[in-house]
């Protein structure tokens, strides 16, 4: 591991929260500032230059676009900036898959780009945030982290943006990827990458939108109505994501108002309520004007819809054609 100069941009969330005793079974989340941490962290010896600058201090369920602006800013200057070598964003795990996403989505490959968070707070028993720090550091001091997109960096393990998502609600292996599970395996002192880098010299798939559309998620349950659908439409939604049954299903009724609502030009997306899945294209899909969410679930289905309209992609190939690729 070489010395390595890396921008830590802090967000706050479990890894910067407290309880106010090692027991306590609540907390408040984004309590430490990046400096403290980063002065807790410096006892650790390990040979790397950090910098760190707070974007945020907040539980990551209050994450909105200005702060999602701000990250993206940031990382941005640190990617012109030949002095960084990689950079770290702490972050809430709440959310953790969205961010991740996003970012992963708008900006190039050519530097590491970890984030990072933690399932406990700092002063409990048995707190991660600091083992999961520390194989962050290790993981965007390699220059064989560039060239992957976004990594997300969760107990020991390194999960693609695209493939993260958070499985449980407690433990510090609530993280898992899906379709892929984990590219590399990670500790303070070694990275083991599992696959070789494939989005090498990629540039941004998506601008950074000025304003985010309005795309709301739906989640499917019996007895759901199409009522729903039309109030969606009438608010101004310019995109509707299912959290649909099974693999993408909803009932005829809604998917009549779904295919209504194409025809006035809503992008439609068919994902799924389950853990994890694929959600292919049914034959009905060209007829309905749907596109089928592949491996993304309604979170990141809903964030690359945002992006696809923003940068006025709305034609049903060439979304799919998004959708589709890792």
């Amino acid at each position: 591991m070489h010395n390595a100069s890396l921008l830590v941009l802090a967000t706050g969330g479990t890894i910067a929260g407290q309880a106010g005793s090692a027991t306590r079974k609540d907390y408040r989340p984004g309590q430490i500032d990046i400096a403290d941490f980063l002065s807790t962290f410096a006892a650790l010896g390990m040979p790397a230059k950090l910098v760190g600058r707070q974007v945020a201090n907040i539980d990551s369920v209050n994450m909105d676009a200005g702060v999602w602006r701000e990250l993206h800013r940031s990382v941005v200057t640190a990617m012109d900036d030949p002095a960084c070598d990689g950079i770290i964003v702490t972050h809430g795990t709440d959310t953790a898959e969205e961010t991740a996403f996003l970012l992963d989505q708008t900006l190039p490959t050519s530097k590491p780009l970890v984030l990072v968070g933690a399932m406990r707070p700092a002063d409990a028993v048995g707190s991660d945030g600091l083992r999961n720090f520390a194989n962050a550091v290790r993981v965007a001091s390699d220059p064989e982290a560039a060239g992957r997109g976004v990594l997300v960096v969760m107990g020991d393990q390194v999960l693609a943006a695209r493939d993260a998502r958070k499985g449980r609600t407690r433990g510090t292996d609530a993280f898992r990827g899906f379709p892929r599970g984990p590219v590399a395996l990670a500790n303070p002192a070694s990275v083991d990458w599992l696959q070789p880098p494939w989005r090498v010299g990629e540039a941004a798939r998506c601008a950074f939108p000025e304003v985010f559309p309005r795309v709301e998620i739906l989640h499917v349950h019996a007895g759901m109505g199409a009522d729903i659908v039309e109030r969606a439409v009438k608010a101004g939604s310019q995109g509707i994501v299912i959290a649909g049954a099974g693999e993408g299903n909803a009932p005829d009724v809604v998917f009549a108002a779904l295919a209504e609502s194409v025809q006035s030009g809503v992008l439609v997306v068919r994902s799924s309520r389950t853990d994890e899945g694929l959600v292919d294209r049914w034959p009905e899909d060209d007829a309905k004007g749907f596109v089928a969410a592949r491996a993304l679930n309604p979170a990141k289905a809903r964030i690359l819809a945002q992006l696809l309209i923003a940068n006025g992609v709305t034609e049903l190939q060439a979304v799919q054609d998004a959708f589709n690729r890792r």
